[in-house]
């Protein structure tokens, strides 16, 4: 197996998060600064044969996959820094480790997922496999049908060109839009380049799974069926 893919396995990041630490030299192999090309090997019963080291810290085996969803509050920062108070690290369990599959900024609120599986985080953050989220917005004033038009067409600002999406007007100055792109502050810069800002942005949906009751700052394992209709959604 790929060293990589084998990490995100081992709860120890995203795959993507993997092949950075191995880049700066963090993971070692076998008593030697691990390449990308490496791999690891098992025996008949599955134990990984090899050694592997995170910051000269040794690597336990991979860890039994675990699913959560969070419904953020606004003021929660999704990067996962011990020194920041209002990180979403000081929220979470001390086990089973648990990472965010992608981010909400921090002006933002709704549905995070949170897992240790690092090829569902994979499939879920590339934007070549185009998986859709869906948000409700409200904006500062009211919006006619030209703005649900455009925001649906695709929006220039600075050298980026939004991609067609879903939007739907929800009341006079609220609405909602499906996105399979992930771009920074995407909605936010969309909306402001139409000469409109942003005041409550929520992620009510990711794929299958929904909020549905679950009160804000909160969060829970995923149930069974939740995983697995999330898991053919993404096709792994």
């Amino acid at each position: 197996m790929r060293l990589a893919k084998y990490l995100a396995q081992c709860g120890i990041s995203s795959r993507r998060e993997a092949c950075r630490l191995i880049e700066a030299g963090r993971i070692s192999l076998n008593g030697k600064i691990a390449k990308h090309t490496d791999t690891v090997h098992f025996d008949a019963g599955g134990q990984c044969l090899d050694s592997l080291c995170l910051d000269e810290k040794p690597i336990s085996g991979a860890e039994a996959l675990t699913y959560w969803i969070f419904n953020k509050a606004v003021g929660t920062d999704c990067r996962l820094l011990d020194a920041d108070k209002s990180s979403l690290l000081h929220l979470l369990p001390t086990a089973p480790r648990l990472y965010p599959v992608g981010r909400l900024d921090k002006d933002s609120r709704g549905l995070l997922l949170l897992t240790n599986d690092g090829e569902l985080t994979h499939k879920l953050m590339h934007p070549s496999f185009a998986h859709s989220k869906t948000y409700h917005v409200q904006l500062d004033r009211p919006f006619n049908d030209a703005f649900i038009e455009q925001m649906a067409s695709g929006v220039q600002y600075k050298e980026v060109r939004t991609l067609p999406c879903q939007v739907m007007r929800l009341s006079a100055d609220r609405f909602e839009i499906v996105l399979t792109q992930g771009l920074n502050r995407q909605i936010r810069r969309m909306s402001n380049a139409l000469g409109y800002k942003v005041i409550d942005l929520q992620r009510v949906a990711l794929m299958t799974l929904t909020l549905e009751s679950l009160a804000e700052g909160a969060m829970r394992p995923l149930s069974p069926e939740e995983v697995t209709a999330l898991k053919a959604a993404v096709a792994i």
